[in-house]
């Protein structure tokens, strides 16, 4: 809910004196009007601090009839899902509590189907060398296909191989070795950007410039094999690494390149349209690492009314859609605000959007590019007249607070992770690694959180809620909680619990955190296990029966908890 303010009428009690005959009748009317004044005193209280919103994000027909049916769980990239999640004590869970699916490598995400005509439902996934489609409810593998121009494809004994000698030692030099063979081999993933839409076929946006779309051989049959339908290749003036699939609320799907070029191409591939971000001139030299790292580094978040939010290397961009073209025109809303970008790379963050009710105030929320990034909020419309601004910040600025971690007092933290947004709160977490070896460059030490993340030497601590106050049209800080530790899992929020779930790591071994969304209190903690349970990057999900589940470097994970 958002905060506001609720009247409360205080009622008068008299205290009945020495020597006075109190009626009973008397007594009872006095405790009633006490019993009220305190119920509409919690419940102002709580109503007052509470950032849970009362205007979900709308759902967008053209996407799957699921919770999760792309990247971040919506066009609006929120990391917010309309479903409980578990609520438990901690504990350590046992093997029959946690599903295991060897999938081989680098599957990141996973969509989660509509129901076919049966009711059933199947999730859908890829990774360096294939495409699955697992069984909701077994959790199992149903049908696989093999992606031909893999450089080489992963079985299980092979994932064994590197899960044993994780196991066996995840700390020192020899360990960083083998952590780094075995990232060599995500240098040909060509395809981390993914949509399932709402006749349930799969697009998949190649990085080498073209996009397939993958379905049923038999639409009613959620078993049968997995067959490409079409591929469209970029035309030529499109250049750059795709990064980012998203889809508009009229049924178009939106593309951004490295390089700051926009296609809008229509499911069937019959028509397209292209744009191009204001200030890409010149984006084509201004790559400055691998895939991942040019002008554009995330995707978009699309809006009901056509806004497309769209982070590049130096600016924040709404480029419009107007259901036939793209326009960067400040005249049709458009917009594009320089920010910060003092560290060189840009934000790693895949803009978040904020408010959706009529009274709501609507905001887009990013990280900047500084060493120590800053919560960055800005109004997506129209700025209200009566906003003064931010002393030294462009006007579109509704606010900016430097991401610290509380005592921690951080000096250099940058993340690679969309803002995680509910309501008004917006969470990020801690990916610098501790203690760094000396030998170590700085670009590897995503190896200490990825096979490395969760040996106590380097794993991280702290988890920061911010929250936009409408009354006061102001970004403040809400709680740090640094006793939990998130190495590089993605974290999701429940809009029914108000829990906050991620992918942490205690004593060398993984573990789900639950935390009070409002509070930041843990909550519980599920010890999960060894090395085979690592989240590497990916997204901690939550399914429609409010099951987690997540990727691994080798496969992928359900947890179910016997509550």
């Amino acid at each position: 809910m958002h905060k506001r303010t609720i009247p409360v009428r205080f009622h008068r009690v008299e205290v009945v004196g020495l020597g006075q005959q109190p009626r009973l009748s008397d007594f009872v009317e006095q405790l009633r009007h006490l019993c009220i004044f305190i119920g509409f005193l919690v419940a102002a209280m709580l109503w007052a601090g509470s950032t849970l919103a009362q205007t979900p994000p709308p759902k967008n027909p053209y996407l799957a009839d699921s919770i999760y049916p792309l990247g971040h769980g919506g066009s609006h990239q929120q990391d917010s899902l309309p479903v409980a999640g578990p609520e438990d004590k901690s504990r350590t869970l046992l093997a029959t509590e946690i599903q295991y699916t060897h999938t081989g490598p680098a599957f990141f995400g996973a969509s989660t189907s509509g129901p076919y005509t049966s009711g059933r439902r199947v999730i859908w996934g890829n990774g360096l060398d294939r495409i699955v489609k697992i069984d909701y409810q077994t959790h199992q593998v149903i049908s696989t296909l093999m992606l031909e121009d893999a450089e080489e494809h992963y079985d299980e004994a092979r994932a064994d191989e590197a899960i044993d000698y994780f196991d066996d030692s995840n700390d020192g030099f020899f360990s960083l070795v083998k952590a780094f063979r075995e990232a060599q081999k995500l240098r040909s993933l060509a395809s981390v950007y993914t949509l399932l839409d709402s006749t349930n076929t799969y697009f998949i946006a190649n990085k080498h410039g073209y996009i397939e779309a993958f379905g049923d051989a038999d639409s009613n049959d959620p078993s049968s094999e997995i067959e490409l339908k079409r591929r469209f290749d970029f035309p030529t003036e499109i250049t750059g690494y795709s990064l980012g699939i998203n889809m508009t609320y009229d049924g178009w799907l939106v593309i951004v390149t490295e390089h700051g070029y926009l296609l809008a191409l229509k499911p069937d591939f019959s028509e397209y349209r292209i744009g191009r971000l204001q200030h890409a001139d010149g984006a084509e030299d201004k790559a400055t690492r691998s895939p991942g790292y040019g002008w554009v580094r995330n995707a978009s978040a699309i809006d009901t009314d056509g806004g497309i939010y769209i982070a590049s290397q130096e600016y924040m961009h709404k480029v419009i859609w107007n259901g036939d073209a793209f326009s960067a025109n400040q005249n049709d809303g458009a917009w594009a605000v320089a920010y910060d970008n003092s560290w060189g790379h840009g934000t790693g963050a895949t803009p978040s959007l904020m408010g959706f009710g009529e009274s709501d105030d609507e905001l887009v929320v990013i990280t900047d590019g500084n060493p120590r990034m800053n919560l960055v909020v800005y109004w997506r419309d129209q700025i209200p007249q009566a906003w003064a601004g931010i002393e030294g910040q462009p006007r579109r600025v509704a606010g900016i607070l430097p991401v610290t971690m509380g005592e921690q007092n951080l000096d250099r933290i940058q993340s690679e992770q969309s803002v995680v947004v509910e309501g008004y709160g917006a969470l990020v977490v801690n990916n610098n690694p501790r203690n760094a070896p000396w030998y170590l460059p700085g670009r590897a030490h995503s190896l200490l959180l990825s096979y490395l993340g969760s040996n106590p030497k380097h794993q991280p601590y702290g988890v920061q809620k911010f929250s936009w106050n409408p009354q006061i049209k102001q970004l403040e800080n809400a709680w740090v909680n640094n006793d939990i530790s998130s190495p590089s899992c993605v974290p999701i929020v429940s809009q029914v619990n108000g829990m906050a779930y991620l992918i942490g790591a205690r004593n060398n071994n993984w573990t789900l955190e639950a935390m009070d969304w409002e509070t930041g209190e843990s909550q519980f903690h599920y010890a999960i296990g060894g090395q085979r349970f690592n989240p590497f990057f990916s997204g901690t999900l939550l399914d429609e029966d409010g099951r987690i589940h997540y990727g691994t470097p080798w496969g992928r994970v359900r947890l179910e908890p016997q509550l």
